[in-house]
């Protein structure tokens, strides 16, 4: 649901400012790409593995954007347009949401539709940060939204905050961190500000331009701590830190998400939307009007296709394994793909930055905040 109120200052996505006359017809079409889905696949040369086109969908994840903007009644005919057109047992039905979007009659139609997990675009709990990254919603929003939300009967609710905001500091960070704990989300996200050219912030920032409060951005140095106490602060509240940006209570890790970082299949549906069957990836055309312009002509914008080579899957395999704390099956993976990685792990090992037990391999303990160096010398 590419839609969003206004465009935030470190955004990346595809994402436009729209009039909500747009929304209905975007929703038919998506529920049409469903329905069709087999017919455009085949004109776009996607070929779909038996195994996944017939599979049984367990969990869907409605996206952006902010789709906690549309009509509730666009909501409930995504999710019956996907009981519909899969056979499905569905576990976990995620919608994002925007706090300042959250109403009594929404959540309620919410739960009625089937959504039982909510993901908040929270950033910080501190006003000045949110004003600062052109976010619409404050402090007390998320306060009064998660109120709604237990209210309504919502158990699964997962918050995301941004280190590396403008404006933002050690002190008003940790306050973001214990405000997050004091509210006791099921789960929780952090993520390190992405700097370069697709956003307006991140352009600043590599111009040198002091716009968008970028002369007031913390250095990679304060991230790195940040990102340091937020382990601290979670572990201490008893969140399990599963993923490198993830934390959740024990039992409630994102089962949709935990497909992306297993490479597990997964079909997405809607402008932009990125799809994987284990032997191709593809992803539909990022404009809104140009994917329904396309759906209403009876094709499908498809873009991106390609195959997954075995050089490829393999280093999916160690880079998205070992963004989980458990780590990699380093011995299921040698037999898979015929290889052998001692090479590759030994000068990790020896570095200290990864530690083997038996056939598994992970992150060494405290040394998730260099994860990246691990990746690029894992690749070489």
């Amino acid at each position: 649901m590419p839609f969003c109120q206004t465009k935030c200052t470190y955004c990346n996505f595809h994402t436009a400012v729209v009039s909500q006359a747009r929304f209905a017809p975007y929703v038919s079409c998506v529920s049409a790409e469903m329905g069709r889905r087999r017919e455009f696949y085949a004109a776009a040369g996607v070929a779909l593995p038996a195994e996944i086109a017939n599979a049984v969908v367990d969990t869907i994840y409605i996206g952006g954007g902010t789709p906690s903007l549309l009509d509730p009644g666009h909501l409930l005919s995504i999710v019956a347009a996907v009981r519909e057109n899969f056979a499905h047992e569905l576990l976990e039905v995620t919608l994002e949401a925007d706090p300042e979007t959250v109403t009594d009659g929404k959540a309620a139609a919410w739960v009625a539709a089937g959504i039982d997990r909510i993901s908040f675009g929270v950033q910080s709990f501190c006003d000045e940060e949110l004003k600062a990254a052109g976010r619409m919603h404050r402090r007390g929003d998320v306060y009064r939204a998660a109120g709604i939300l237990r209210a309504a009967g919502i158990r699964n609710i997962s918050f995301d905050l941004i280190a590396g905001l403008p404006k933002q500091t050690r002190e008003s960070w940790r306050e973001s961190l214990d405000s997050l704990v004091e509210l006791a989300p099921e789960h929780a996200s952090v993520y390190l500000l992405e700097v370069d050219e697709g956003s307006r912030l991140g352009s600043e920032l590599l111009r040198g331009g002091a716009r968008y409060s970028a002369g007031d951005v913390p250095g990679d140095d304060e991230l790195a701590e940040f990102y340091e106490t937020a382990c601290a602060v979670l572990g201490r509240a008893a969140y399990e830190h599963y993923e490198i940006s993830n934390w959740a209570r024990p039992g409630l890790a994102s089962r949709h998400n935990l497909k992306y970082w297993r490479r597990e299949a997964y079909l997405g549906f809607g402008a932009g939307a990125h799809s994987f069957s284990g032997t191709e990836r593809w992803a539909n055309a990022h404009d809104a009007a140009g994917y329904v312009d396309a759906l209403s002509a009876g094709r499908l914008p498809v873009e991106q296709l390609e195959k997954v080579t075995p050089e490829s899957a393999l280093e999916e395999e160690l880079f998205l394994g070992l963004r989980q704390l458990e780590g990699i099956d380093v011995g299921r993976i040698e037999r898979e793909y015929g290889v052998s990685l001692d090479s590759r792990f030994a000068r990790l090992s020896s570095a200290g930055l990864i530690e083997r037990a038996g056939s598994w391999v992970r992150l060494a303990p405290g040394r998730v905040s260099v994860s990246n160096e691990v990746f690029v010398e894992l690749m070489k």
